[in-house]
């Protein structure tokens, strides 16, 4: 089976970077695929993009246009010199993009990072825009990660990502279900930043803070987590239905942070409960993303669970969605479905990214 070398991209909603890998792929029976990550990198927003990338959504068209074309190029720009410090080459780019809006009840998915503008600064092929056809029929766009979790690391029960979001998925009956299960590092982060923080370094203003019973109360009251999957979850439904609920309550802000914490790992903990029919005894659960690298979370995860949970490596930690888009990416260009409708709930599975280059002397 050939071997394919891939610069998987991610930026996430919580805005620390732009997560750069470069993989080796290498196909070795339908379904199953071995890997290895040779290099990667996170290039840190500077201030500048990050209140751009934060305001964008509030923009007229002019400016969402012109900042889509400019992060297209910010990425193609920080790739090539990242090839180039690195002395690699590769085959495929494939970019998620940053997310500016994401409402599946309107059909409607935005990632920005235009994809002409990588291929023109890098002359590498490029696949963009995982999420919208997902999202145009009938899906939630999201987690897309659910493909690569099974192809890849499939020795594991589930695998949890701790970012912006905290997202799940598991094998059930053969099948890949995934879902958002709440808000992780969107809002942990913003209790970090009135400390002068960009984040709580392993959890230590939640271990500062009590647990505010009444707060808890009424975060684990909020209606989302009494959906079925498949659900997921974007930046807007922190502003119209959480975090008032965060702002609005007296406990003081170690005292939030902690109950964050909490509240965060209960319902992880439920969700791994719900996917292991109420025993998750035995169960391996595979955790990366930025969270992972938080003790204090990573603690009450464990208090709030039997099942057995894997903090692998810090380049894993941090790269993995990196790693699985690169796969999404890969198997884009070979036509083969990188999107399951049983864990997005589309009307069927699909084939998707845009495509942007010249793809005939690689997989055709």
């Amino acid at each position: 089976m050939r071997k394919y070398n891939v610069v998987g991209v991610m930026s996430g909603t919580s805005m620390d970077g732009l997560d750069i890998a470069h993989v080796t792929l290498e196909e070795l029976s339908e379904g199953k695929w071995n890997y290895s990550i040779n290099a990667a990198t996170t290039i840190t927003y500077g201030e500048k993009w990050r209140l751009r990338l934060s305001k964008l959504r509030h923009q007229n068209s002019l400016v969402f246009h012109k900042t889509d074309r400019f992060y297209g190029q910010f990425i193609g720009e920080g790739i090539q010199s990242f090839l180039t410090e690195n002395d690699l080459k590769a085959d495929l780019i494939a970019s998620h993009g940053h997310t500016v809006f994401h409402q599946p009840e309107n059909n409607l998915t935005v990632q920005i990072g235009d994809g002409n503008s990588i291929y023109a600064f890098t002359g590498i092929p490029t696949v963009t825009n995982f999420r919208a056809l997902d999202v145009i029929l009938g899906g939630e766009g999201a987690p897309l990660v659910g493909v690569a979790d099974q192809m890849l690391f499939g020795e594991y029960d589930m695998c949890l990502n701790l970012g912006g979001f905290a997202n799940i998925s598991a094998d059930i009956n053969g099948s890949r279900v995934a879902y958002d299960v709440g808000p992780c590092n969107i809002v942990l982060n913003r209790i970090a930043r009135e400390f002068d923080q960009e984040f709580d370094k392993d959890g230590e203003i939640a271990e500062r803070g009590l647990v505010d019973y009444d707060l808890l109360e009424e975060l684990n009251c909020v209606e989302y987590y009494s959906y079925e999957p498949p659900k997921s979850l974007g930046r807007e439904w922190i502003s119209t239905h959480f975090w008032d609920r965060v702002r609005s309550s007296e406990a003081s802000k170690e005292d939030k942070m902690k109950t964050l914490v909490d509240h965060i790992a209960q319902q992880i903990g439920q969700s791994i409960d719900d996917l292991s029919s109420g025993d998750s005894s035995g169960k391996k659960v595979y955790i990366t993303g930025g969270g992972a690298f938080n003790k204090a979370l990573i603690s009450h995860i464990r208090s709030h669970t039997d099942a057995e949970v894997i903090v692998p490596d810090d380049i894993m930690v941090d790269y993995k969605e990196a790693l699985a888009f690169a796969l999404l990416g890969i198997l884009r260009v070979q036509n083969k479905v990188n999107v399951f409708n049983v864990a997005t709930g589309a009307t069927k599975s699909s084939v998707s990214g845009s495509l942007y280059g010249d793809f005939s002397k690689l997989f055709y």
